[in-house]
C-alpha cells in the first residue's frame, strides 16, 4: 500500500510539472531542497507507522557502532589529532613531498593521510584530508585526489570480519584485501592526470637542497608557532575525536533504520532486481544481486548477505569486492559531513568509489584466475577460526591496526630517508 501512494504521488507531481516549476521559480525555491524536504516527510511518516522496525534497526545501529566503531577508531583518531599537532604530518610533507608528488600529484603531507587510511578504513581518510585543507597545506583539488584513493575499508575488517567471520575461511583475507588495496593505488597514479591545471597554488615544499635537513627544520618551526600546553593539545584532541565519532555514529544509526525501514517497504528487492536485469551480463545468482543491493547502502550488511548466498565462492567475492569498493551510501554520508565546512566537492569521490568498485571485481577476478588462494593463504591471518565462533574483541582488533598503522607510518619515513639518501648518492656520483 506505500509503494502505491508513493508512486501516485510521483506521478501527480510529473503531470503537475510545468506548474509546479513555474510555482517554484516564483517562489525562489530550490528544487533539491524541496526533494530532501519530501524524503524526511516520507521518513518521519516510515517511523510513525513502522516503530519497531525503527527501533530494531536503531538498536542495531548503536550495538555496532558502541562495540565496534567507537573503541577501535577512537584511538585512531586521537593519535591522529596528536600526531598534527606536533608537527610530525609538516615533517612528513617535507621529507615525502619528492615521492608524493611525482607519483600521486598530492603534498607530501598526503602521505600521512595514506598511512591513516589505509591502516583505520574510513572515514578517516577524508577526516584528515579535510583538515589539511582547513589548515591551507593543499588545494582544493589536491584535497579532492587525496580523499578519492585513500578511504579503504579496514585492513582488520576484511582480514578478521569478512574473510573469517563471514566467509570462514582466512586463505581468502590476502585476495580481498591485495584487490581492494591495488584497485585503490591504480586510482591513487590515474588521479595524478585529475585537473592537472589548477589554478590554485600553494608554496611546494620540494627543493634540491637537503631534504633530511629541511623536514627537521620544518618540524622545529612547527613547535615554536605552536603556543598550546602538551595538556590542552590532548585535552583537544579526545574532544574532537569523540565529537567527529559522535557524528559518524549518528549516521550509522540513521542507514542502520533507513535499510530496515527500506528492506520491509521491499525496496531492497526491487532494487536487486533492476541490478539483475542490468548487470545480467555478469550471470550472478538471484541472491548476489541482493545482497548488492544491500551493499549500496551498508557493507557489513551486503558482504554478510553475500557470504550467505548458495552462489559459486568467485561470485561472492566479486560481489564483495564491489561492495568493499563502493563503501556504502553510509560511508559516503560521514564523508559529506567531514567535508562539509570545507570547499572540497563530494562528487569526485563518488565517482572514483565506482570506479573502485569495478577495479576491485577485476583484480578479484585476475588473482582467483591466475592463483588459486584456497589451495595457500596468501596471508597469515593472526585471528580466532571459525570454531571458536569468530568472537573478535575489539580491542584486540584495535591492537593490531596499531601495529599496521606503525608499520605504515616507519616505512614512509623510511622511504623519505632512503630517497634522500639515493638523489645524494646519485649527485655524488655525477660530481665525480
Amino acid at each position: 500500500m506505500l509503494i502505491v501512494s508513493i508512486i501516485i504521488i510521483i506521478c501527480i507531481l510529473l503531470i503537475f510539472r510545468p506548474s509546479l516549476s513555474s510555482f517554484i521559480n516564483k517562489s525562489n525555491l530550490s528544487i533539491t531542497k524541496l526533494f530532501w524536504s519530501s524524503c524526511v516527510m516520507l521518513f518521519i511518516y516510515l517511523m510513525i507507522i513502522q516503530p519497531k522496525t525503527v527501533y530494531e534497526g536503531a538498536t542495531v545501529g548503536l550495538q555496532a557502532w558502541w562495540n565496534i566503531v567507537f573503541p577501535s577508531l577512537l584511538p585512531f583518531f586521537i593519535a591522529s589529532e596528536l600526531l598534527m599537532s606536533l608537527g610530525i604530518v609538516s615533517f612528513m610533507g617535507v621529507l615525502l613531498e619528492p615521492i608524493m608528488r611525482p607519483l600521486f600529484n598530492v603534498p607530501g603531507c598526503g602521505s600521512f593521510v595514506m598511512v591513516v587510511g589505509f591502516s583505520s578504513g574510513c572515514p578517516i581518510g577524508s577526516m584528515i584530508t579535510a583538515k589539511l585543507r582547513r589548515n591551507n597545506m593543499c588545494t582544493r583539488v589536491e584535497a579532492e585526489r587525496l580523499m578519492s584513493f585513500t578511504n579503504n575499508s579496514s585492513p582488520l575488517f576484511m582480514l578478521v570480519a569478512v574473510s573469517v567471520g563471514m566467509f570462514g575461511n582466512p586463505k581468502l583475507g590476502g585476495l580481498i584485501v591485495g584487490a581492494h588495496y591495488l584497485a585503490n593505488l591504480t586510482l591513487g597514479l590515474m588521479l595524478r592526470f585529475y585537473r592537472p591545471k589548477d589554478g590554485e597554488r600553494i608554496a611546494s615544499q620540494s627543493s634540491p637542497h637537503n631534504v633530511i635537513k629541511r623536514s627537521f627544520a620544518e618540524l622545529s618551526r612547527y613547535h615554536r608557532n605552536e603556543k598550546r600546553p602538551i595538556g590542552q593539545i590532548i585535552g583537544d584532541a579526545v574532544t574532537n575525536s569523540i565529537n567527529t565519532l559522535l557524528k559518524i555514529g549518528g549516521f550509522m544509526i540513521l542507514f542502520a533504520v533507513i535499510i530496515r525501514l527500506l528492506t520491509e517497504m521491499g525496496f531492497i528487492d526491487l532494487l536487486a532486481q533492476l541490478f539483475s536485469a542490468a548487470l545480467f551480463f555478469l550471470g550472478f545468482e538471484q541472491d548476489v544481486y541482493k545482497s548488492i543491493a544491500s551493499g549500496i547502502f551498508e557493507i557489513t550488511l551486503g558482504t554478510k548477505l553475500a557470504s550467505e548466498t548458495n552462489a559459486p565462492l568467485l561470485q561472492q567475492l566479486l560481489a564483495t569486492a564491489m561492495m568493499l569498493g563502493w563503501s556504502g551510501l553510509s560511508i559516503h554520508a560521514q564523508v559529506a559531513s567531514l567535508i562539509a565546512d570545507t570547499d572540497i566537492r563530494i562528487y569526485p569521490y563518488i565517482f572514483t568509489r565506482l570506479a573502485h568498485s569495478t577495479l576491485g571485481a577485476l583484480y578479484t577476478y585476475l588473482f582467483w584466475t591466475w592463483s588459486n588462494p584456497m589451495e595457500k593463504g596468501w596471508l597469515d591471518v593472526p585471528t580466532l577460526s571459525s570454531a571458536d565462533n569468530v568472537v573478535i574483541s575489539a580491542w584486540a582488533v584495535t591492537g593490531q591496526c596499531f601495529k599496521i598503522f606503525l608499520i605504515i607510518l616507519l616505512l614512509f619515513i623510511l622511504l623519505g630517508f632512503l630517497n634522500q639518501l639515493f638523489n645524494s648518492a646519485i649527485k655524488l656520483v655525477k660530481g665525480n
